[in-house]
C-alpha cells in the first residue's frame, strides 16, 4: 500500500518564509550598514588626512593611484583608484555621517554623490527611501530630471496636455519607432508597455505579475491586460483598457474580473482584489475603479493613499495618445 504523501501546508510554509525573509533583512540592514559606514571613513581620511581637509588634492592623481594599487593587492579590485573617487565623492557630498540615511544601498550613494546641489541630493535620498526606488529608478528618474518636473508640474486642478507631452519622462517610458502605423491595436499595445512601467516606476508598491492573463471559466476565455500585486496594500490590482468610450459592458466586465480573483487567486491573507478601467478616445480618456461594494469603506480609507488618482492616469494616457499620433503622422 502507497503511503499518502501529506497535504502541503501553506500556513507553517508562509511562517517560515517569512522568519527566513525577515532575517535577510536584517542581515543585509546591518552589513549595508558596516559597508557604508566603512566606505564614507575611508572617504574621511582620503580627504581630510591625505588632502589635509581640502576638496581638491594638491598632489594630483598619483597619489590616489598608487594608494588603489596597494589596497587592491591586499583586499580586492573593490578599493580601485574609480571607488576611491567614489568615496571621496561620498563623503564630500556627506561630510556628517549620522546624515546618511542607511536604508539605501551604496550603488545609491554612488549615484546621488554625483549630483551638486546639496538639496537635491536630500530629496533624492527622501524619493528613494519612500517609493522604495532601485539604483535603475533612481538613475533614471534623475536623468529625467525627476525634481524639476515636480515642480513644472505641481498638483492643480487644470493640467495642460501639452505640458505632459513635453515631459521627458513620458517621452522615455514610450519610446515609440517613427514608422509604427497607427492602428487601434498599436495604440492599445503601447499604452498598455508605457502604464505597466509607469506603474512599477511610480513607487507605491506596485509588482508586476502578468500581462494578457488568461482566465478561463466553464464557458468561456477572458484576458486582462495587466496584473499587478501592490505590496503595500496586500491586493491583487487589475488593468483593463479600452479604446473607446466606457460601457456598461467594460464595467461589468471588470466587476467580473475583480470577483473572479477573489475567487480563484486571492489568499487568505490578501485584500480584496482592485480593478482599474481605462477607456480612451482621441477626445476623452474615463478613468473608473472597480471594487465590489462590500469593500468600499476599505478602498475609500486605505487604497487611495497608494493608488495613483484617476487625474493623474488620465493625463498619463492622454498624453501618450497624443505622443503616439503625433509620432506617426505623415509629412
Amino acid at each position: 500500500m502507497i503511503e499518502k504523501i501529506p497535504e502541503f501546508n501553506q500556513d507553517l510554509y508562509s511562517s517560515i518564509a517569512k522568519i527566513i525573509v525577515d532575517a535577510k533583512d536584517q542581515v543585509y540592514r546591518n552589513s549595508n550598514n558596516i559597508l557604508l559606514k566603512m566606505y564614507w571613513e575611508i572617504g574621511q581620511l582620503i580627504i581630510e588626512d591625505e588632502q589635509n581637509g581640502e576638496l581638491r588634492a594638491k598632489y594630483g592623481k598619483s597619489v590616489l593611484k598608487n594608494l588603489a594599487n596597494h589596497l587592491s593587492v591586499e583586499f580586492g579590485k573593490g578599493f580601485n583608484e574609480r571607488n576611491l573617487n567614489n568615496m571621496r565623492a561620498f563623503f564630500i557630498a556627506f561630510p556628517i555621517w549620522n546624515a546618511v540615511r542607511t536604508e539605501l544601498s551604496w550603488t545609491h550613494y554612488r549615484i546621488i554623490s554625483r549630483i551638486e546641489n546639496t538639496e537635491h541630493r536630500i530629496q533624492y535620498i527622501e524619493h528613494s527611501i519612500e517609493g522604495n526606488w532601485n539604483t535603475r529608478t533612481l538613475q533614471r528618474n534623475i536623468d529625467s530630471q525627476y525634481l524639476g518636473r515636480l515642480l513644472k508640474f505641481p498638483e492643480a486642478e487644470n493640467k495642460e496636455i501639452s505640458n505632459y507631452i513635453k515631459d521627458p519622462y513620458i517621452f522615455e517610458f514610450l519610446g515609440l519607432p517613427s514608422d509604427i502605423s497607427q492602428t487601434e491595436t498599436q495604440i492599445e499595445s503601447a499604452l498598455i508597455t508605457h502604464l505597466q512601467q509607469f506603474l512599477m516606476e511610480l513607487g507605491k508598491g506596485f509588482a508586476f505579475v502578468a500581462r494578457q492573463q488568461h482566465i478561463v471559466t466553464d464557458t468561456s476565455d477572458f484576458y486582462i491586460d495587466l496584473v499587478f500585486y501592490n505590496y503595500y496594500l496586500k491586493c491583487f490590482v487589475l488593468v483593463d483598457l479600452k479604446t473607446h468610450k466606457l460601457t456598461h459592458e467594460a464595467i461589468g466586465q471588470m466587476d467580473m474580473y475583480v470577483r473572479m480573483y477573489n475567487d480563484l487567486k486571492k489568499g487568505v491573507d490578501d485584500n480584496p482584489t482592485i480593478g482599474i478601467i481605462l477607456c480612451t478616445e482621441k477626445d476623452e480618456t474615463v478613468v473608473k475603479y472597480s471594487v465590489m461594494s462590500e469593500n468600499e469603506k476599505l478602498f475609500a480609507s486605505k487604497y487611495r493613499t497608494y493608488l495613483p488618482d484617476e487625474k493623474e492616469l488620465k493625463n498619463l494616457i492622454e498624453a501618450d495618445r497624443v505622443k503616439f499620433e503625433l509620432d506617426n503622422q505623415k509629412e
